[in-house]
Order: C-alpha cells, then structure tokens, then sequence
C-alpha cells in the first residue's frame, strides 16, 4: 500500500511533464441520456457509455434519483423538472432496470484497467445542477416519518452555497456524490446499486467532496465506472435514508494504477486519510474499516500494526457512514495527515 499515496506525491510533477510534451489529459463530456445511464445496477457486463484512456477526465452530468411524478407530487414545477430525468424514467424501463433505484451515469471503460490494478478517481469539481433538492423520510428509524408525506423540496441557494431547513435552520452545502464505484467481480452478477461493496458504489461517505480522492479496487477489464446518487448535504449516517437529494455535474479524472492491491475502497482529503468498511453487521463493519486504516498506516509509515492501532485509537475518528443501504452498513476511519509531520 505505500505505493498508492507515495504515488499521489509525484502526480503534480507527472502532470507537468505530460503538459510540457504535449499530452495533456483528455477532457470527455459525458452528458446523462437514456444510452449512457445504468440505472440499479453495477455489472461486469454492461455496455460501456465511453471509453477513456487512464489519466483522462470526464465532465459528467448525474441525476437525481427520483422520478418526474415524485417530483411533482413534493411540489416541484414541470418546467423546473429536467428534461433528461424525463426521457431516462420513460426510456429506461424493464429489464434495462434494477434491481436498485439509483440512476448511475455510464459506465466509462478505462483503457489498461484489469482486476488487481486499482482506479484512482481524482474530483476536480462538483457544480450543483439545478436550484433544488429534495429529502424523503423512511430509513433508519422509520417511524419518525408521517406516512403518505411527500418529499421535502429544499431551495438550493448556490450563491452562498446554503439551504434553509426550516426559518432560521440553514443547512451549508458541500456537495458529493453518493455513489462512485466500478464492476463487481463478473461472478457476481448484476449488483443492486443500492448497498455499497468492495467495488465501492453507494458508499455516502460525506467526505468525498471536491478535492478528495477514491481508490477503488478493480475487478473488471476497464473497471467501468459508474456515478451518480447526487447529494448537496449529509450528516454521518442519513437515518432518514436520504441526503438533500440533487443533480450535479463534475469534473473527474480516472487514472488506473497498477500493481496498487486493495480489498476495499479507500479515500484521501485535503486533510484525512480515509479507509472504508460494509458488511451487514455493523460491528464488522467497523473492524474491517479499523483494519483497513491499521494496515495502510502500517505500510506507509513504517511502524508495526501493534503502534498502528494504537495510533488509530489516539488520532483517528470512527464514523458510521451510513445506516440505511441495506443489506451494507458502511464505517469510515479518519487518520488526519496532520499529525505526520
């Protein structure tokens, strides 16, 4: 594991060098239409919305995941309705859908990407699509909600990136995307989109903002990627089973890395490194997150998994991501960078 953050050291001078010789990444505009979504699904053997050379960006457009009709029964006018959400939800129908609900925009084939590399998916940018998003109520603790309520629409003011809850509750906006993954491994089949695995997916992890970065453990030829499950805000763990639910379009750059082994997907942030666990018990979930932060700290800054452990319970931060995507709970580990100097 030292490899893969030892590499992101190098990336700037990388960058410059394929500037200065003319090879700048490619930019490829990948626009949300009934041919290049998959909605519910991760799959080894869906078809490939595009195909990119590593190191390439994609400037993608990713929908929110609800359908016109919700939309208009929370109160949302049809000309504030997108007109691709229509089109996919009147397009996409049948066996071309499920088994989730979330409306993923590709999969994108990354040229040289084979099972054992990792993808390296760097966000460059996060815009907000539209100017609402919405928040459902079930989840968690369900019954909190008052049923036959529709969904709670939310002016997004992307000025000053806020939302106001109720007068005088306003909510900050940072915005993320839900789900990010790849192809499971091929013998599993058609993987819901809606519990999050070792090929990462609907992992929710708040942290994922502009500026982070997501490893992610290949599986299959061209990984292909997927993204979408667009969220304004989020707490720790959405107990209700949804975020301020949006439309966004990013900027993001793929880039495989080989020989970089992982067994799940892992984060880095301006300030933290981020390792992941799911699993349907909760408390494995956790061990696996613990584990997985005591082994990348064990490797990469050279101490025993006896220090490194004790290091995780004296700096990191242990967060539930997300209670609600079942049948995965997802847990997170926080190792602020700041403590190595």
């Amino acid at each position: 594991m030292k490899k893969r953050f030892t590499l992101a050291a190098s990336l700037g001078a990388v960058a410059l060098t394929v500037v200065l010789l003319g090879q700048a990444p490619k930019t490829h505009r990948l626009e949300a239409t009934p041919n290049t979504v998959a909605v519910g699904y991760y799959w080894a053997d869906a078809k490939p919305a595009l195909r990119i050379a590593s190191g390439d960006i994609i400037d993608v457009d990713t929908l929110l995941t609800n359908s016109p009709t919700g939309l208009a029964r929370a109160g949302v006018a049809d000309d504030k309705i997108q007109a691709s959400l229509k089109s996919i939800v009147t397009e996409v129908t049948g066996d071309r859908r499920g088994p989730g609900g979330h409306i993923l925009t590709g999969p994108v084939y990354v040229e040289g990407a084979m099972p054992g590399d990792a993808l390296e998916v760097k966000i460059l940018s996060i815009d907000l699509s539209i100017e609402y998003g919405y928040n459902g109520c079930n989840g968690f603790v369900p019954e909190n909600c008052e049923r036959g309520t529709p969904s709670k629409i939310l002016a997004l003011d992307r000025k000053n990136m806020i939302a106001e809850f109720l007068p005088g509750i306003v909510i900050p906006l940072k915005p993320f995307y839900g789900s990010m993954g790849v192809a499971p491994a091929p013998e599993l089949g058609r993987v819901s989109s809606n519990p999050p695995g070792r090929h990462a997916g609907n992992m929710d992890n708040k942290e994922l903002v502009a500026g982070s970065t997501l490893y992610i453990p290949v599986f299959a030829p061209g990984a292909l990627f997927e993204i979408g499950d667009g969220h304004a805000a989020q707490g720790d763990g959405e107990v209700d089973q949804t975020a301020i639910e949006t439309s966004l379009r990013g900027r993001l750059q793929l880039t495989v890395r080989k020989g970089v082994t992982l067994n799940f997907p892992r984060a880095e942030t301006a300030a933290d490194y981020i390792s992941m666990g799911f699993d349907p018990d909760l408390a494995k979930a956790t061990t696996i997150a613990v584990q997985e932060m005591v082994d990348f700290i064990a490797a990469t800054k050279k101490m025993s998994k006896h220090q490194a452990y004790q290091l995780v319970s004296l700096a990191g931060n242990v967060a539930v991501t997300q209670l609600v995507d079942k049948p995965n709970h997802g847990v997170h580990v926080r190792m602020p960078k700041s403590i190595f100097k």
